[in-house]
């Protein structure tokens, strides 16, 4: 089968297309995947540029985390699905199990879920890991409530483009930060209430006027430390921040003085510490997505779609950080 394999750590010219041997079930629980699409999520390029998350792990390896395709072949104790059945899926790519940049995969059927019947594959290879990091974020780590503002920075990213939308959907109030009309009128149409651009303005000063001097209930800092240090300063008293990314070695004495609470959001913990529990918890939110998107609720914007030969553009456009929702390889 063609795959795009990482052949080594460095810039994206060591993801190389090649042809490897197609896998088959080893275990009766499993099912056999032809892959439509995978979806590129920035952890794809960190692995790249840094390394395999599991320590023993060798290279080279197929990288992404999110798939969605057609079941072709079913182990004898497999009761979820049948041949024929569209499946979506957060899954490998980190290193131990075959990641979906591929034409095949195998997957125990415990780690799949039916796809949204309105859904494309391509949109379903967008969404799982930006759903189940923003549904994490926003209501496990943040505890977001009815009524509550929430404040999602760079609103029209990947994750942040579902966050609003699940945030609204549970009736809180969205303030986001863009940096252009384009993403403004997006992010708009996606149900946030209020759009500050942050290359124009001073969006803790904004935050402050939005909310009567209050300050958001929660944020959910999407992009970094210096975001998640200045946002401290626009976090209501007893609120709480929830961010992606490293936030250590920072001054967090206002945060102490605001009695804040701090959380971090790693989606893919589950799969790379075996908690099989909490990744049971991740297959019933696909499950409820699924719903809200057969519904009209919820929606998952698929920017641009790439064939599988052009994995090295993907990486490059992703890495720019311009990208409005999700970039998607076609296979």
């Amino acid at each position: 089968m063609q795959a795009i394999l990482m052949t080594a750590i460095g810039d994206s010219t060591v993801l190389v297309e090649q042809n490897i041997a197609e896998p088959h079930l080893t275990q009766r629980t499993e099912i056999k995947v032809r892959l439509h699409a995978a979806g590129i999520n920035p952890v794809d390029t960190k692995i790249r540029k840094g390394g395999l998350f599991y320590p023993n792990a060798e290279l080279p390896a197929v990288l992404g985390c999110d798939g969605a395709g057609e079941v072709v072949e079913i182990g004898e104790n497999v009761t979820d699905f049948k041949v024929g059945d569209k499946v979506w899926f957060c899954h490998g790519g980190l290193g131990r199990e075959q990641g979906n940049y591929a034409e095949f995969t195998v997957i125990d059927q415990r780690w799949a879920s039916l796809m949204p019947q309105t859904a494309t594959f391509e949109t379903a290879a967008a969404a799982p890991l930006v759903l189940i990091t923003a549904w994490g974020a926003l209501f496990e780590r943040g505890n977001l409530q009815a009524g509550q503002t929430v404040l999602i920075h760079a609103g029209a990213g990947g994750v942040g483009h579902v966050a609003i939308q699940l945030a609204k959907i549970a009736g809180a109030r969205v303030i986001t930060t863009v940096s252009s009309n384009e993403k403004a009128t997006f992010v708009k149409s996606l149900g946030a209430d209020e759009i500050i651009f942050y290359n124009q303005t001073n969006v803790t000063t904004e935050v402050n006027r939005l909310t009567e001097n209050r300050g958001a209930d929660l944020v959910f800092d999407t992009v970094g430390a210096d975001v998640f240090k200045s946002s401290i300063a626009c976090t209501a008293h007893f609120g709480r921040i929830v961010t992606l990314l490293d936030a250590s070695n920072l001054d967090l004495n206002e945060a102490r003085m605001r009695n804040l609470l701090i959380g971090f959001e790693l989606m893919l913990t589950p799969m790379l510490r075996d908690l099989d529990s909490e990744r049971d918890k991740h297959i019933e939110l696909l499950k409820k997505c699924a719903a809200y998107i057969d519904a009209g609720q919820l929606a998952v914007h698929v920017s641009q779609v790439l064939p599988l030969a052009h994995a090295q553009k993907a990486h490059t456009l992703i890495e720019a950080s311009h990208t409005m929702g999700k970039l998607v390889l076609s296979i």
